[in-house]
């Protein structure tokens, strides 16, 4: 279960059309590290749903999986 305050950081960190790179994910299905992607939006239990490159739109979990925000790319 997620705290209210921690679900209100996430959605203010990562509001939708967030630019962000995959470090790593648990997930056998996971993109490729370093694929890039949009945040779609953050759900009611804070999972960082992400509209990937290749297509994919799993989700990440703060906490388990990494990535960061993408500052200055050139698309």
């Amino acid at each position: 279960m997620i705290s209210r305050e921690k679900l209100n950081e996430l959605r203010e960190k990562y509001p939708v059309g967030t630019k962000i790179v995959l470090k790593r994910m648990s997930d056998s299905q996971a993109p490729p590290v370093g694929m890039l992607g949009k945040v779609t939006n953050v759900d009611d239990i804070g999972t960082v749903h992400v509209a990937w490159q290749n297509g994919s739109s799993l989700g990440l979990v703060d906490g388990i999986d990494e990535w960061e925000i993408v500052k200055n790319e050139k698309s």
